[in-house]
């Protein structure tokens, strides 16, 4: 039996086949383009590696597009052939049977599948980060640091892929809420592991929430090897610079960024379109405008309406489409929403809720309607933790909430809103919530009409 670079059991019969294993392993780990360039050199050389396939399915579901399920059909089906030709190790099972759950619709089976992997070997960072991954797209905060913390004593300072733990430690306590141990446990993991991406962008996310903008541009500008050569990964780092600017008041700057680095190569992938459509959102907040950006985010939008593999995704599709006036598709989405909450699974529960109220809210804000989108945002908004994504990404719809709010004169909900989301900064007002307390103040002051 072979072992890999996690010191876990692989069935592959030839090092040169473990080396493309491994490699495939870094490149994942670290965000690189070349993960599914290694996974097909390790698919090609042994097509019955099971777990080979395996990887290939979970990793296409992690797209979040729907061409990709099909993708990982085919690859649960080759598992399924190769696991009857061949004997597979249990760690391989669990692979297999975590691809098998998603595919029924159950990403927390999935994770279930994978944790099982974990309770055998501990030091299996691969089979770690992927849980992470799709805790992440279900916003399972919480459930994130668990699994990565009983990890932890399994990756010491003699493993060689510790670093990327480390990240992925660094980031669930950021969005748990320990700051400085956050920041500590990523610029700790950077000296492990200096390509790891995910942790660097860890520490950016401590910097955004504690309103430390001259920092977090400092760190992102001083560590480009951790992430200028990664996959699209890259542009949602340049992502956190555009808002740390932003929070110093520099729009021009982010704007600029947006154009020269966040939308430089126009890719429909849905965690760049999510960049675009929130940065973009957040400067007209500001008041400024963007010209015909929200076009061509529009224009790919349209052609994801039936999507439905993530709610966060959709969400992001549906700023797009507010912001190109695509009325039409907008109407379609909703229609598509009213359906799948009808469903069972993991996703038609968050497309219920709070998906369905969280569209409507969207679709009341493009339409000057403030009163109706405040309602229909805070209504969404105890949940909205469930649709996945960080603090930093979900903010956008805090922000609009509480624009609405504003706008609609719910003036104690919005005071209220704007203590917790500074609250969860650890007490620290960001530009955003100075001028919101500020904007709050004088409408208080102005007589009812």
């Amino acid at each position: 039996m072979n072992y890999d670079i996690c010191n876990a059991p692989v069935s592959l019969n030839n090092a040169a086949t473990v080396e493309h294993w491994n490699a495939m392993i870094y490149a994942f780990l670290a965000h690189k383009p070349s993960t599914p360039q290694h996974l097909g050199d390790v698919l090609e050389a042994e097509p019955q590696f099971a777990m080979g396939h395996a990887a290939r399915g979970l990793f296409s579901l992690m797209m979040g597009r729907a061409e990709m399920w099909q993708v990982a059909e085919d690859a649960r089906t080759a598992a399924h052939a190769a696991r009857g030709e061949h004997s597979c190790t249990p760690r391989e099972e669990g692979w297999i049977a975590a691809l098998d759950q998603w595919l029924a619709d159950s990403p927390t089976g999935a994770i279930a599948a994978l944790e099982k992997v974990l309770d055998q070997h501990p030091q299996d960072t691969l089979t770690a980060k992927t849980s992470h991954a799709i805790r992440f797209i279900l916003g399972d905060a919480s459930g994130m640091r668990t699994s990565i913390e009983r990890v932890l004593p399994a990756h010491g300072p003699d493993h060689p892929l510790r670093g990327y733990v480390m990240g992925c430690h660094a980031f669930t306590l950021e969005e748990t809420g320990a700051y400085a141990a956050a920041e500590l446990a990523g610029r700790a993991g950077l000296t492990y592991a200096p390509d790891d991406a995910w942790g660097l962008h860890a520490v950016a996310h401590v910097h955004d929430m504690r309103a430390e903008p001259d920092a977090g541009i400092t760190l992102i500008e001083n560590h480009k090897s951790a992430w200028n050569g990664s996959n699209n990964f890259r542009y949602h780092v340049w992502w956190h610079k555009a808002l740390l600017h932003l929070d110093r008041g520099e729009m021009d700057v982010a704007l600029s960024l947006y154009d020269c680095q966040i939308r430089a190569d126009k890719t429909d992938d849905y965690r760049d379109i999510a960049n675009a459509t929130s940065l973009l959102m957040r400067l007209e907040l500001e008041g400024m405008n963007i010209g015909d950006r929200w076009d061509e985010l529009g224009a790919f939008a349209e052609t994801r309406i039936d999507d439905g593999c993530v709610v966060f995704a959709d969400l992001h599709y549906q700023l797009a489409l507010a912001g190109a006036a695509k009325g039409d598709a907008a109407k379609a989405m909703t229609a598509r929403f009213a359906r799948d909450a009808q469903s069972t699974g993991d996703m038609a529960s968050r497309v219920a809720d709070p998906g369905l109220a969280a569209l409507a809210g969207l679709n009341a804000f493009s339409e000057g309607r403030y009163a109706d989108a405040f309602a229909q945002l805070a209504d969404a908004r105890p949940k909205m933790q469930t649709i996945g994504g960080s603090h930093a990404q979900r903010d956008i719809f805090e922000r609009m909430t509480i624009d609405a709010g504003l706008r609609a004169s719910h003036f104690d909900a919005v005071e209220d809103m704007l203590n917790d989301r500074t609250a969860l900064r650890a007490g620290k007002q960001d530009r955003f919530a100075a001028t919101r307390f500020d904007q709050l103040a004088h409408a208080r002051r102005i007589p009812a009409q």
